[in-house]
């Protein structure tokens, strides 16, 4: 088996360096310092009081790596449509393209019953690059639950989590998912095949569409958003304005919204990726976190009136800082 990480940042390298470590043929596109020191020292995942060091193909021409069985992309949404010509050469005839990325995915109408059925999303795929470059037939769905980062070039730290959850947009078991399953599972993921894909997509967008963008507003950590009743009470009434969008296209959320909130205080002093990126000076995923969801309620003729207004200000606060 043959598979591509595009995108070998945190997520990307600890799901590389597993991989390469169990064996896999796997090749990762990554660009810069980081690409330089992963080819010069392998690339070094710090895991478990442990480093494991891997030397993967790296490149970042995927002409070099070919046609590959699955590539797995790892950027953050807002990049996704911008490397869609440099990725052609990766797509063979039955190549699968999973999605690990946050938000609501580009490929989310394929195969979804009734009315809405293949319908687009303008705020995470202008002009349909990824839905006419890619292509929804390759699409496999991927909920991502670690949380890595990059301490030094070339260099991992797994802070939590091995779950990544898959599944495909028309809820099958297929053939290709199973195997790219059992190949997660064999370098020591957790990589259950689910048949509703979007209800995880959706129970964790549910958080990342209000704590984000408060983060970055407020620059307070999880634990004082999902607590203060100020914060708290504002990103339940965006979770629920959400909640009715997915239920409309019929999700069933397996936990109610303040379980939700609840969760989210448990983790503590954390930083959102929002957050992280407002302060590093990098593009946030305001698009695919929260204009989707906007979309999506105008699409259903449904409401999200405190949505709208979370969004406008985290907009401006956006480009006032450059990351929008």
């Amino acid at each position: 088996m043959k598979i591509c990480i595009y995108g070998a940042g945190a997520i990307g390298g600890y799901l590389g360096a597993k991989l390469a470590q169990s064996g896999v043929d796997v090749t990762l596109i990554a660009r810069g310092p980081h690409l330089e020191a992963m080819r010069e020292n392998g690339l070094r995942l710090n895991m478990d009081g442990e480093q494991i060091v891997t030397h993967p193909n790296c490149t970042d021409n995927p002409a070099e790596a070919g046609p590959q069985d699955h590539v797995i992309v790892t950027l953050k949404a807002h990049s996704v449509a911008g490397v869609v010509p440099a990725m052609q050469p990766l797509l063979g005839p039955e190549t699968s393209v999973v999605t690990a990325v946050n938000g609501m995915p580009w490929w989310y109408f394929h195969q979804l019953p009734g009315e809405w059925e293949n319908r687009r999303l303008e705020t995470v795929d202008p002009g349909n690059v990824q839905w006419d470059g890619i292509g929804p037939d390759r699409a496999i769905g991927c909920v991502v639950y670690p949380a890595c980062e990059i301490s030094a070039p070339g260099v991992i730290d797994h802070i939590e989590g091995n779950r990544f959850t898959l599944g495909e947009p028309s809820g099958e078991k297929t053939e290709r998912s199973q195997a790219l399953s059992q190949a997660l599972i064999a370098a020591g993921f957790k990589a259950p095949v689910r048949p509703r894909i979007r209800d995880e997509i959706w129970v964790k967008l549910w958080g990342n569409l209000c704590f984000n963008p408060i983060s970055a507003l407020t620059h307070a950590t999880l634990d004082v958003i999902a607590t203060e009743d100020g914060t708290k009470g504002l990103a339940r009434a965006m979770m629920l304005e959400a909640q009715a969008i997915g239920e409309k296209l019929g999700v069933k959320f397996p936990i109610d919204v303040d379980k939700r909130i609840a969760g989210a205080a448990a983790v503590g002093a954390h930083k959102t990726s929002m957050l992280q990126d407002l302060e590093l000076g990098r593009p946030m995923e305001i698009d695919a976190l929260v204009s989707s969801v906007q979309e999506t309620g105008r699409m259903l003729g449904l409401p999200t009136p405190t949505l709208d207004v979370v969004l406008t200000l985290i907009q401006q606060r956006a480009r006032t800082a450059g990351c929008y």
